[in-house]
């Protein structure tokens, strides 16, 4: 029977986690996490029946497909604690942005199957979307179940890894932008006199819609946008203003800080 491990249980480990077996990709007995708290994996566990271990090790031992699923600061401890346990024929998957195919290679000591990847928060609504950047060592056959795992919870896409910092600043850092836009309409509604719970709907909406229509109609953003603004209308106003104030430079200037963080780490 595969078996799917995560050390680590945080966040985006619970998000693939909650994709994996509520699509039924793999049973809750095919799930094995540990974690440094006790309580996020009693949570997992209480959630979707997976099995929990508080031994890395255990977890290394007893998985097909390891996602390395800490923080970047703890994968250099945790791999020397698990790498005499991890044997050629496993799978290895790295959620961590900075840390490289040749560096995750370095810290194991050999070479080893090594699949890097880049998901993002959204995954946690089964609509997140995660590069794929496979080391050498991986078959075809492998890299197709671990793409169908994780499409459990979002899109799939194979990229070089040398995108995987265009791929955080674009995606993995993405719903925080968009988080910050959503709270500012609101803001702007609430200022307007619109009470706040009905101005994050309405805020929070247009957006999602707005991003359907992106990738339902085929058709260029900025297409889209003219046909929002009508000549001498309210929207146009808008967007003068967004254009005198620099939203565009100041994105495409947070994307790239983004990205040279993450090339750092």
């Amino acid at each position: 029977m595969k078996k799917i491990g995560f050390i680590g249980c945080g966040n985006m480990a619970k998000a693939m986690i909650g994709g994996i077996v509520e699509k039924r990709i793999l049973q809750p007995g095919q799930v094995i996490a540990s974690n440094r708290s006790r309580g996020a994996l009693d949570s997992a566990k209480e959630t979707w029946g997976i099995l929990t271990a508080e031994d890395n090790r255990q977890v290394a031992r007893e998985s097909e497909i390891l996602v390395l699923a800490v923080k970047p600061q703890f994968y250099s401890q945790v791999i020397q604690e698990i790498k005499e346990e991890v044997t050629d024929g496993q799978i290895i998957l790295s959620i961590a942005p900075g840390k490289t195919l040749k560096w995750l290679e370095e810290q194991f000591g050999r070479p080893l199957k090594l699949i890097r990847c880049n998901p993002n928060t959204p995954a946690l609504v089964g609509e997140g979307i995660t590069s794929v950047s496979p080391g050498g060592l991986v078959t075809e056959e492998e890299l197709s179940w671990v793409m169908e795992i994780l499409r459990s919870f979002g899109r799939v896409s194979v990229m070089p890894e040398t995108m995987s910092e265009a791929v955080i600043a674009v995606s993995g850092s993405a719903p925080a932008y968009v988080f910050l836009f959503i709270e500012a309409m609101a803001d702007g509604a609430v200022s307007l006199g619109m009470p706040r719970k009905q101005a994050y709907e309405f805020a929070s909406q247009a957006v999602l819609g707005a991003a359907k229509m992106v990738q339902e109609t085929g058709l260029h953003p900025g297409e889209l946008k003219d046909m929002v603004c009508s000549p001498g209308g309210t929207t146009i106003q808008a967007v003068r203003v967004l254009e005198e104030r620099g939203l565009r430079s100041s994105v495409m200037e947070a994307m790239t800080a983004c990205a040279d963080k993450a090339r750092d780490m």
